[in-house]
């Protein structure tokens, strides 16, 4: 049974809790040969405590370059970036990132790979069994704790880094393109997964996408950027209903008419150029 829209304004209940992430205006430039070549140019938004926001736009307009600067891993050039208030000046140890690549050492398990970040953080060993237990159970992969990331196929390895990312429980999750190598049809099986671990935890999730159907079919809100150096052209309110079926949804009228929607703002880059 498809699902039902429900129209939201984009300042209804929400709007007015203070940010968990706060753009002021960010700028990055960087040097190719000793040639200054400005990535980003102007970002300048929120994203709000539990909300799921994407971000879409050509390559290189500074999409991850933004993820990066939120985990403390770059400093912009210009303009500040605030957690939860606080200027992000180190490396900011309440975000979890998740990368394009799936960074699992191969020498260790399934299991084991999920338990560094509990290693790192001294948790007790006394409690990590059962942590890691439900953990692998949440992400589907209770049969494979003991096997090694070159007996997994590609989703499944997602899934691992999934777990190891949730498994410390971090107030945001930071996701650079995480499905974009995966067929149509596990790309729709983790989005699903995506969803319901997001609706069960409450967790922030500030995710970067070339896929346009994705960011309408995840987000309540997409930020476009332009070509590079990237500034914002528009955000939009993603006014479907959760909880939502990530294949249903594509059915919905105002689903066709959102991914319209972003194209049009989009479309002018694209055909200068830029790659998605």
């Amino acid at each position: 049974m498809r699902q039902e829209t429900q129209v939201l304004d984009s300042q209804e209940a929400g709007a007015d809790v203070p940010p968990m992430i706060s753009f002021d205006h960010v700028g990055k430039r960087f040097f190719k040969k000793s040639k200054p070549f400005q990535a980003l140019g102007d970002a300048h938004f929120d994203v709000r405590p539990g909300e799921f926001v994407s971000i879409v736009g050509p390559s290189g307009c500074g999409k991850s370059t933004l993820l990066n600067i939120t985990a403390g891993l770059m400093k912009p050039s210009s303009g500040s970036v605030r957690y939860k208030g606080e200027p992000v000046d180190a490396v900011n140890t309440n975000v979890g990132y998740v990368t394009q690549a799936d960074t699992l050492l191969p020498w260790r398990t399934v299991r084991q790979n999920i338990a560094i970040p509990l290693e790192i953080r001294h948790h007790p060993r006394a409690e990590r069994t059962e942590l890691i237990d439900e953990m692998i159970e949440k992400v589907g992969l209770t049969d494979f704790g003991n096997h090694y990331p070159a007996e997994l196929s590609g989703g499944m390895r997602k899934r691992v880094v999934l777990a190891r990312t949730l498994i410390y429980q971090p107030e945001t999750l930071l996701m650079d393109e995480p499905f974009g190598a995966l067929d149509a049809q596990l790309k729709l099986v983790l989005q699903q997964e995506l969803l319901r671990l997001w609706s069960g935890e409450g967790t922030t999730i500030l995710f970067v996408t070339h896929d346009l159907a994705e960011a309408v079919t995840l987000s309540d809100r997409v930020v476009v950027v332009s070509s590079r150096p990237g500034t914002m052209r528009t955000i939009k309110t993603i006014d479907i209903q959760h909880p939502r079926d990530v294949f249903d949804v594509r059915f919905h009228d105002r689903f066709r008419e959102l991914q319209q929607e972003l194209w049009a703002i989009l479309q002018d880059d694209m055909l200068r150029g830029g790659e998605m």
